[in-house]
């Protein structure tokens, strides 16, 4: 690959594709409202620039990594977006778990402009975008997915075009349920074994090898024992995607209970100031569910 690449949006994600891209030897634009993270950007070496549009001026084709739809069209649109570059950038994959019903229309109207549009979701946290190990799951026109797939190659071993425009959102809210939901039950069987006097190493190594398993054992289950929450992904952008999932199921008449419990869960530890810790530290919101019930004899 020898063309630039730019990226808005440099947190936990964008800093992972960027560590990925940089290592490459592609040379990458960024821009992020945060002027640390601009500061661990440069030192990276990356090229720190003021706002979305100088990204665009500089870069044919640029990641998008922010917090949700309505960040992702003020990124584009707002003032100093990526649209008030001359010439308008060719293409735009958009990593945001977004609404689809928006990222459709976004599609619409950004190739009204002549910029080919991906909502390219990732499923696997900062630590796994890093290694490579994330999975990106792409929406968007046929063309526009090869004229990208050099830029996916670099940033993951395993990419799927998995349809037209809105398809790789409503696969990662798909995908999202259970990933974590699966945390959440993860995170209640350590505590009942915890309550229940068992050594927590011991017993992750051992539901590791039953047919209880799942990936989180191994990318959250020490971050579980240890009480060690350093972000790889944040409570807080997971009730953001358990929000849109809700909605969803509304929007189709469907109820989706484990969810709603969930969401009570999340919701609770962003009260409590949690919101900006890792998505293992649900546990903790578990841990604190004290009943006043009598034990059974």
């Amino acid at each position: 690959m020898k063309s630039t690449i730019g990226i808005v949006g440099i947190g936990l994600v964008g800093t992972a594709m960027a560590h990925n891209l940089l290592n490459a030897g592609v040379e990458v634009y960024g821009y992020d409202i945060s002027d640390e993270r601009l500061r661990e950007f440069r030192s990276n070496g990356g090229i720190a620039v003021s706002s979305p549009r100088m990204v665009a001026e500089n870069a044919e084709r640029i990641l998008l990594s922010v917090h949700d739809s309505d960040t992702v069209r003020e990124a584009l649109f707002g003032s100093g977006g990526v649209l008030e570059a001359t010439p308008h950038p060719k293409y735009i994959v958009d990593t945001t778990t977004g609404d689809p019903e928006m990222t459709v229309r976004l599609s619409a109207e950004l190739q009204e402009r002549g910029i080919g549009y991906l909502d390219a979701t990732i499923s696997g946290s900062s630590y796994h975008i890093r290694s490579r190990r994330g999975v990106f799951m792409v929406g968007g026109e046929s063309d526009v997915f090869e004229a990208c797939r050099d830029i996916l190659e670099l940033l993951a071993e395993t990419h799927f075009h998995v349809g037209g425009p809105g398809s790789g959102s409503k696969t990662k809210l798909a995908s999202n349920l259970i990933l974590g939901l699966n945390r959440a039950a993860l995170a209640e069987g350590l505590v009942l074994a915890e309550n229940l006097g068992l050594d927590l190493a011991s017993f992750l190594e051992v539901v590791r090898l039953t047919p209880a398993y799942s990936a989180q054992m191994d990318s959250k289950g020490e971050k579980m024992i240890k009480r060690e929450y350093t972000a790889h992904s944040k409570i807080s952008q997971h009730r953001k995607d358990v929000d849109i999932i809700l909605r969803y199921g509304r929007n189709h008449g469907q109820r989706l209970p484990f969810s709603e419990v969930h969401h009570n869960l999340l919701t609770e530890a962003e009260r409590v100031g949690r919101g900006d810790s890792d998505n293992s530290a649900v546990i903790e919101q578990i841990r604190e569910l004290k009943d006043a019930l009598e034990p059974e004899s």
